[in-house]
């Protein structure tokens, strides 16, 4: 099970020997970047409480990063490290986000514009083309797209084929749409 932020910054804390969580509370009350933590926000409490007071005052993410710097300051560097990891798996877990969201976005923009794709799509070939450099069709299929005689019947060929298969495949034919027919797509976008 992975840690939650406030998780990890109590576990840091809590693996400072007294000393150095009191020399942590100083310099967290020395810092001179707003927002600044008052005194008795700091002083007689806990590690949880500590914690608390961090997230609290400079969200999660911030949290991280101020108590990865003032560990580092108050030469915690091993402490630093360890939370500085845990940083690093937040930002490729919203970078995982990012992505999937990216995908759903483009898989709904497929299926959701279907008709008015394969009505107003003129640029077959160049797209045609991409989805046969990245895979998404092979050189069979590619030759029997081409070989119809309109944009229209290319268009329901690659929905009735290629575009099944995955969100994979509509997120590269989405792509493809950006680069080769950006006027339509920004067009049916606005209409969202």
């Amino acid at each position: 099970m992975r840690k939650t932020i406030k998780l990890a910054l109590v576990s840091a804390l809590e693996d400072l020997t007294k000393d150095n969580f009191d020399k942590f509370c100083h310099q967290l009350l020395d810092r001179r970047e707003a927002p600044r933590v008052k005194r008795n926000k700091v002083e007689s409490k806990s590690r949880l409480e500590i914690a608390d007071v961090l997230v609290s005052h400079f969200t999660e993410e911030g949290a991280l990063r101020v108590t990865v710097a003032l560990l580092k300051a108050i030469g915690c560097r091993n402490e630093a490290e360890e939370l500085g990891e845990v940083n690093v798996q937040v930002s490729q877990f919203k970078l995982c986000l990012a992505s999937k969201a990216n995908s759903m976005v483009s898989k709904d923009f497929v299926e959701k514009h279907r008709g008015q794709l394969i009505q107003r799509v003129s640029n077959i070939a160049l797209i045609l083309d991409e989805l046969l450099d990245k895979e998404v069709i092979q050189q069979e299929t590619y030759t029997r797209i081409r070989a119809l005689s309109t944009s229209q019947e290319k268009m329901r060929e690659l929905y009735s084929g290629p575009l099944q298969a995955s969100a994979a495949c509509k997120k590269i034919f989405y792509d493809s749409l950006l680069e080769n027919e950006k006027p339509l797509v920004k067009e049916l976008s606005e209409k969202d």
